[in-house]
């Protein structure tokens, strides 16, 4: 009996997922001026309300789901 000890590795793509799982009622921000996205958990760690870039206007983001509603 001959065994190899081959090793063969299932290589499966990597998906890049835009949406990033959060916990249910974590609020994300993003900034207006760069665009970085922070969390309202790691927003309150913070002494002020504002970007790392200095800038202190933030937009709550939407969720990725589309809220579908029937005619009446």
């Amino acid at each position: 009996m001959d065994e190899s000890n081959e090793i063969t590795e299932t290589s499966e793509p990597a998906e890049p997922s835009a949406t990033i799982e959060r916990p249910f009622g974590e609020i994300e921000y993003e900034c207006i001026r760069c665009g970085t996205k922070v969390t309202s958990e790691e927003l309150s760690q913070l002494p002020e309300i504002k970007c790392i870039c200095g800038y202190r206007i933030l937009k709550k983001t939407r969720p990725p789901v589309v809220k579908s509603v029937k005619c009446i």
